[in-house]
Order: structure tokens, then C-alpha cells, then sequence
């Protein structure tokens, strides 16, 4: 019977401090999550809130704190009062200085986050700290100057700590992307391989969703690694494939990825698309928009020449001597010229060779004083060639068009650009090209430094024989790259003006071949329906296509036409995040920071390049805080 009944816990019993056991027993009740009966003249606490315990410990350990204090006295209540406000002033103590241990660490986590922001190295943290010491003891006088710079010199910012404090940021800002990326319906990859300063390849990956949470579409690095061999297809497959795995995607979730069309990525057996679709046949590939319309715009033989010998007298003014380089700078600048130096040509730059040519032509009169006044036989050859009409002809030609496709190349770049405005702008471009080709053989409406040169020659000779060939080829180029674009014109046409579509049938079959799980026969009376939706059109014309499509239409009634917009919304249009991230990562591994560690790397860019914001006061709480030393 006695085994039969519960044991009594009086821990968990509903006990209350009483009052007088302050004055009686010298006892309070601390502020802890579990309060506890505190001794005020030992600081000791007592297991349970119980006057047996309570009268226990007072009578064994502080007997003779009843003959000097008796009780009821007024000395008595004077001393209780003393030890009360003690504790108190020591409980305070504590907690500030525990608050201030956090504030010098969020300080030292926001100095982290705005170094990795601005590419600096974790060495610039004490650089920081020392022109803060600088700015406090000049705008500050007496106390509060050495109380300000006491605080700030507590900051922990030294070179380590800052690679601790990168390490944090980074791995709470991957944390907030995964959490966002999982609760994305779909998501797009671009992908893309360069070396860095010591010749390590690396591999950039990037994600672009939409986040319900925001409403926005976001891109952000998904994972950046070094590939220490090889870079064949393989290399890259199981290089995306295991940060996949890290990031806990599946590969099912990736609608598309964009390449810059390397070998090693679109190989028709062993490149990294063809390995990818293994996995997920419905995987839709393209070749970035941007590379391909430079790939357009290659130069023939004849021109190419031209080309080249416009750099060698580049380098050749600039790169013999640096005397010979400061003089050309100096006749530039005393004669006015429009620049004061020549630009050298990079092939890695997309804009370089138009813009090297517009700052060639525009000081070559100059130049050709210049060479006029040297002595050697490569001047005297260079000057012949600054000379020759039909070189120059060609060089005017070269820099009006090159200026055209910069113009073209300049829309296709930047963040958050969806693949219909990259498209848009492409087959504007594929229009402009037959408006020049008829201009060729008018006015030279939209070829000024080529007709300035003819007025200058006072030539004769037909423009449009010399270089419509050269015009025809460029039209051609991009007519046979982007006529087979992977998304129907239909589909982008709808994506950007749903209402602008006419052949319903069209649209529904574009829409099916590029996503196999739409249905053609639901898609026509979705579009249908949506199209003679009244109050949802007078709302299209106040919002743009990203707003209508994502907070406009409503999934549940027209949900094909909401998943393919949502689909192609996401989809990037060109690896050009992945390009700017790489420009970021020479920044932060220059030839200064050579021995930066590849993971070291990886969380600087990440912290350049991403949209989201540390979590700096969750981090805080989760970190042991201290002071510098």
C-alpha cells in the first residue's frame, strides 16, 4: 500500500517568500529564472523557499548577528538595509558589465561585416580601432574622453579576431539563405570558373528564387570552391553537386542554369549540363546572353588586323619607357587634347575594345603630331599607318560599331535583370543592326566618326561596299544564335503583357515544350480567362510584370500561368553575377592577400556580394563575450 503512493516532491510545491524573513532571518528572494532565498550576510542561497531552512541556516552560521543586531532594533533595520542596497549595487555591477562585454562584441561583429562589405583585409579591424581612439580623443574632452576611449579600446578587433568574426557573419548569413532557399518552389543556378591571383581555379555559384517572405526575387552565392587540378565537366559536376548537398537542395527544385558555354560546361557527353540532365531531364540550359552577343561580334581578318595594329601603336606610345609615356602625357595635356592619355586593350573586359577605339580616334590628330616628332623607324612606320586613309576608314567604321554593341552590352549588365528585359534588349539590338545596314548606304546617320572621315578624305569610295559585308555577317550572327532561344518569344511576350498575346495556340505549345509538366489544353483557357479578367487588367496597368505576377494573380486560379511567370522570373539571363563576383574576389585576394585560405575567400566574397544582413544581436547572445586584452 505504502509502495502504492507517490513520493512527495516539496520542490515542486507552490511556496512563497514571506517578508518578515528579511528582518527576522536576514533573507531575500533573488530576481534569478529560478528564485532562490538568498543570505544577505553571507551571500549564500538556500535549496528551498521553506522558514525550517531558512531559520536553519541563520541560527547555525550567523548566531552572532543577533546580539549585535537585535531584533526589532532600529541598528538592526539600518544594517538589513545596507547589506540589501550591497546586493543590489553588486547585481547591478555585473549585469553592466556583462552588457558592456556584449556591446564591445557586436561592435567588433558590425566592424567585421563593414570590412567584408568594402573587400578589406581582417588587418584593417585595429586600423579602425585606432581612428576611432583618434576621432573620440578630438571630439571629446576630460571624463567622457577617457571613458569613451576606455570602451573602445575593450573593442576586440585585432587581425584574428576579425577572421573569427568573418567566420561568424558568414556562416549565419549561409544559414539565412538555406532557410530561404528550402521554401522556395523553384530556383535557378548560374555557374562559372576563373583563377585567382595565384592561379587556383575557382567555381562561382549562384542562386536566384523568389522569397515569399519578402516578396522579391533574390540572388545571392550559393557556393563558391577551388578546383585544384582539373576543370573538366566532371570536376564541375561533382563540384555543384556537393554543394547542392551542403546547402540540402535537391537537384529536382533547378529550373534552369546558365553557363558561359565553355566546353567543360555544355560538352555534349562529358560536360556539366549533359551530367546535370541525367539527374533532371527537364533542366532547362542556355548559354549566358552577354557572351553570346560578344561571341556576334567577332572581327574578320581584315579588321582584326586593323585592330591589332591600333594596339601595338597603343603600347607602343605607352609601354617602351615610362619617359616616353610622361612625355605622351604631357604634348596630350598642352595640346588640349580631349584626353590625356591612351586606354590599353583587355580582352577580359567586355567594353574594352570599344572604348579604347572612341579615345584612340578621338586624340588621333594629336597622336599623329606626336609621332611626327620622333626619330626612330617605328614612329615613322606607326605615322604611316596614322596616314593611311583606308586603315583610318576602317579604324572610324570600328569605333562607331564597337560603340554600339557597348551601348548593348551595357543593358544586358547588372543585378536582378530578368531574362525577357536581356532578350528585349537583344532583339531591339537585332532591329537596330538593320537600321544601320540601310543607314550604311544613306546618310551615316548612326555612324558619326566614320562620315566625319570620309569628310575629312574627301573620299568617294562606296562605305557600303567596304564594310556591308562586315554588317551583313553581324546580322547573321545574332539572327543564328538567338532564333532557337531555348524560351519562345510567346512565352516572354506573356511573362512581360499577358495581354498582348494573340496566338493563344502558340503560346500554350511554346509553354509546353520548354515545361513538360504544363498542360497545353489548361494553359489556353487559363490565358483565356485571364485575359478577359477585367478588374485584373486595370490593376496591370499601374504595376510592374514582377509585382502582377507574384502579388496580383492569384495562384489558385490561374496556377499553370502562375508557375510558369514565377519559372521564367527566375531564370537568369546571363552568368553576370557571377562575372562581378569574380572582379570581388581579385579585390579581396589581390597580390597582397595571396595567402588568404580558399574558405577565407569564400566567406569574404559571400559577405560582399549578398543581399541579406547578419543577425548581429542573435549572434551576441549565442557568442561567449569578452573584452580585448
Amino acid at each position: 500500500m505504502a509502495s502504492a503512493l507517490k513520493k512527495r516532491k516539496v520542490d515542486s510545491e507552490n511556496r512563497d517568500f514571506k517578508s518578515e524573513w528579511t528582518d527576522k532571518y536576514c533573507f531575500i528572494l533573488t530576481n534569478a529564472a529560478q528564485p532562490k532565498p538568498l543570505c544577505l550576510i553571507c551571500n549564500e542561497t538556500v535549496a528551498l523557499i521553506k522558514s525550517s531552512n531558512v531559520k536553519r541556516h541563520y541560527e547555525t552560521k550567523h548566531r552572532s548577528f543577533e546580539q549585535n543586531y537585535p531584533l526589532n532594533s532600529e541598528i538592526r533595520a539600518k544594517k538589513i538595509s545596507s547589506l540589501t542596497a550591497s546586493y543590489e549595487a553588486s547585481t547591478k555591477r555585473l549585469v553592466s558589465s556583462l552588457s558592456q562585454q556584449e556591446k564591445t562584441t557586436e561592435a567588433s561583429l558590425r566592424v567585421a561585416w563593414i570590412l567584408g562589405k568594402h573587400k578589406k583585409p581582417f588587418s584593417d579591424a585595429e586600423v579602425v580601432k585606432e581612428c576611432m581612439v583618434e576621432v573620440v580623443g578630438t571630439m571629446f574632452e576630460g571624463k567622457q574622453r577617457e571613458e569613451f576611449q576606455g570602451k573602445i579600446k575593450q573593442i576586440p578587433l585585432s587581425d584574428s579576431t576579425a577572421a573569427r568574426q568573418t567566420e561568424i557573419i558568414s556562416e549565419d548569413l549561409l544559414s539565412q539563405l538555406q532557410l530561404k532557399v528550402k521554401m522556395a518552389d523553384c530556383i535557378s543556378l548560374a555557374v562559372d570558373e576563373s583563377c585567382d591571383a595565384t592561379d587556383n581555379a575557382q567555381l562561382m555559384v549562384f542562386v536566384r528564387f523568389y522569397d515569399k517572405t519578402q516578396n522579391v526575387f533574390c540572388e545571392d552565392l550559393l557556393g563558391m570552391t577551388a578546383l585544384h587540378t582539373h576543370t573538366r565537366g566532371e570536376d564541375i559536376f561533382e563540384a555543384i553537386t556537393k554543394i547542392l548537398k551542403d546547402r540540402g537542395i535537391n537537384l529536382d527544385s533547378v529550373i534552369s542554369v546558365a553557363t558561359d558555354g565553355a566546353p567543360a560546361m555544355i560538352g555534349k557527353e562529358k560536360g556539366l549540363v549533359a551530367r546535370l540532365k541525367v539527374l533532371n531531364p527537364s533542366l532547362i540550359s542556355y548559354h549566358c546572353i552577354i557572351h553570346q552577343s560578344i561571341l556576334c561580334a567577332n572581327l574578320g581578318e581584315k579588321y582584326a588586323n586593323i585592330m591589332e595594329n591600333v594596339m601595338k601603336l597603343i603600347n607602343f606610345l605607352r609601354a617602351p619607357s615610362a619617359l616616353q609615356h610622361r612625355l605622351l602625357k604631357d604634348f596630350l595635356s598642352e595640346v588640349n587634347a580631349a584626353f590625356s592619355d591612351l586606354l590599353v586593350h583587355n580582352n577580359v573586359r567586355w567594353l574594352s575594345k570599344g572604348k579604347v577605339l572612341e579615345r584612340f580616334w578621338s586624340i588621333r590628330n594629336e597622336l599623329e603630331t606626336f609621332l611626327a616628332e620622333q626619330k626612330t623607324e617605328k614612329a615613322k612606320e606607326y605615322l604611316t599607318f596614322l596616314r593611311n586613309k583606308d586603315s583610318m576608314e576602317i579604324v572610324a567604321f570600328l569605333a562607331d560599331i564597337t560603340g554600339h554593341l557597348n551601348d548593348l552590352n551595357v543593358k544586358l549588365q547588372g543585378k536582378n535583370q530578368t531574362i525577357f528585359d536581356l532578350m528585349e534588349a537583344v532583339r531591339a539590338f537585332q532591329r537596330k543592326l538593320q537600321l544601320f545596314y540601310c543607314d550604311m548606304q544613306e546618310t551615316l546617320l548612326h555612324f558619326p566618326k566614320l562620315k566625319e572621315h570620309i569628310q575629312e578624305a574627301n573620299t568617294k569610295e562606296s562605305v557600303f561596299c567596304n564594310h556591308g559585308g562586315f554588317m551583313q555577317n553581324l546580322i547573321d550572327n545574332f539572327q543564328s544564335r538567338f532564333q532557337d532561344f531555348t524560351i519562345g518569344q510567346e512565352i516572354l511576350l506573356c511573362i512581360k503583357n499577358p495581354y498582348l498575346v494573340k496566338n493563344v495556340g502558340q503560346f500554350a505549345a511554346e509553354a509546353h515544350d520548354s515545361f513538360t509538366w504544363a498542360s497545353s489544353a489548361t494553359l489556353q483557357i487559363e490565358i483565356i480567362d485571364l485575359q478577359e479578367d477585367a478588374a485584373l487588367k486595370a490593376q496591370f496597368n499601374d504595376c510592374d510584370s514582377i509585382t502582377f505576377w507574384t502579388k496580383l494573380v492569384i495562384p489558385a486560379k490561374y496556377p499553370l500561368l502562375q508557375k510558369i511567370a514565377v519559372s521564367v522570373l527566375t531564370m537568369f539571363g546571363s552568368t553576370y553575377t557571377c562575372k562581378s563576383a569574380f572582379s570581388t574576389m581579385n579585390l579581396v585576394k589581390n597580390k597582397y592577400r595571396t595567402q588568404i585560405t580558399d574558405e577565407h575567400l569564400h566567406q569574404s566574397v559571400r559577405m560582399a556580394v549578398t543581399p541579406f544582413v547578419p543577425n548581429f544581436k542573435g549572434l551576441v547572445r549565442e557568442k561567449k563575450c569578452q573584452f580585448s586584452h
